[in-house]
């Protein structure tokens, strides 16, 4: 793969304005936002069929593909097997993500979110196949999927499609040795099998500009002067094999604050790092619900609550007083199965390792995250 900027724009948490009551995505603002990204430099952007209710592609055609040269910078966007209703609708998506974002081939093209049940309808959908066929065709440079789940996951998919060029992955110094989301273990299931990696939440949907105050103490010890994104972007930015570093920024405040931060990009110092670990030992002292998403609540409960991703909003707005991340996590990855849905049996905890009290947990949640 040739080499793209070590910052990304992803397109997932663009600014809205209000029209008429609706919220809709403020397509002025994103093109300043666009021209200050590659006014510094910087050409990779990254949308998806389903980021802002399907409205994200067209949001790039219009403040990028219809605005640039196409061979000046590079798009990404994913395919959703997951909100397809099947596997005619599945393939569909890909057409109209051309149509949406105008930009004529795809630079990289991801099967979007494998992992948990999902993994298995790209396959009953032959997508694998089908998206082979479209890169034959010319329509995309390069074959990746992104994931959010175990490095044990992860190594399946990959000895099953070793045809992949890349893979997209949740890294962030928080998340490291995270027996959760196991960053550390996922990327270098992807190194071994010799492929890059583009990463994303690397600032944990901003959680890592609102750390504690001890923590952030850590960090001014070592260098008073670097902002706190600077950290999390360098952190993902320094690791071997990293194409690039997604932001999803939401304000041209942000993105002039990124670009400046990556246009000089320089690696972590061993220094840094010593002071990152230290932070994660404060994270790691914070009293949360500790939930390692083992899943064997998931497989006893009769509602379909997604327990671990309730618990998992419980504990951003713990570790890091983010309400905003909480609910998104929680409106992302819960809405299909809401805390408020359980029944109390108690099935979930006669089977929990950790003997966490989740039918409370899960009240908490509901009341917190379900307004």
């Amino acid at each position: 793969m040739s080499e793209i900027g070590k910052l990304g724009f992803g397109f997932m948490r663009l600014p809205t304005v209000e029209v008429d009551g609706e919220k809709v995505i403020d397509i002025e603002q994103v093109k300043e936002m666009a021209d200050l990204f590659m006014d510094a430099g910087f050409t990779y952007f990254d949308t998806a069929r389903g980021y802002h209710g399907g409205k994200s592609e067209a949001a790039l055609r219009q403040a990028v593909v219809e605005r640039y040269p196409r061979a000046s910078f590079q798009v990404a966007t994913k395919l959703p097997a997951w909100l397809a209703k099947d596997a005619d609708h599945a393939r569909a998506m890909f057409d109209k993500s051309l149509r949406e974002t105008g930009a004529g081939y795809f630079d990289n093209f991801l099967l979007h979110n494998l992992g948990e049940d999902r993994t298995k309808l790209f396959d009953d959908f032959d997508l694998w196949n089908f998206l082979r066929e479209k890169k034959e065709a010319g329509l995309i440079r390069n074959l990746g999927f992104s994931i959010h789940d175990k490095a044990a996951v992860l190594e399946d998919v990959l000895a099953a499609h070793p045809e992949v060029d890349f893979v997209q992955l949740q890294i962030n110094y928080a998340d490291w040795e995270s027996e959760t989301i196991e960053s550390r273990a996922c990327y270098e299931v992807a190194r071994a099998h010799g492929l890059p990696v583009v990463v994303m939440e690397p600032i944990k949907g901003g959680s890592l500009v609102r750390l504690p105050d001890e923590a952030v103490d850590v960090l001014r010890a070592v260098n008073p002067d670097e902002p706190l994104p600077s950290w999390a972007l360098r952190f993902a930015a320094s690791l071997p094999g990293v194409l690039s570093v997604l932001s999803g920024m939401s304000t041209p405040e942000q993105v002039r604050q990124n670009v400046a931060l990556m246009r000089g990009f320089a690696p972590l110092t061993d220094e840094e790092h010593e002071a990152l670990a230290k932070v994660r030992a404060i994270l790691d002292g914070i009293d949360t619900v500790p939930c390692t998403d083992c899943r064997y609540c998931l497989k006893n409960c009769p509602q379909g609550v997604r327990i671990p991703a309730a618990l998992a909003s419980l504990n951003i707005l713990a570790l890091y007083r983010d309400g905003y991340r909480a609910q998104e996590n929680y409106d992302w990855n819960a809405s299909d199965g809401p805390a408020s849905s359980c029944i109390g049996c108690g099935a979930c905890e006669s089977v929990c390792p950790q003997h966490i009290a989740i039918v409370k947990e899960l009240g908490r949640a509901a009341e917190l995250f379900e307004k």
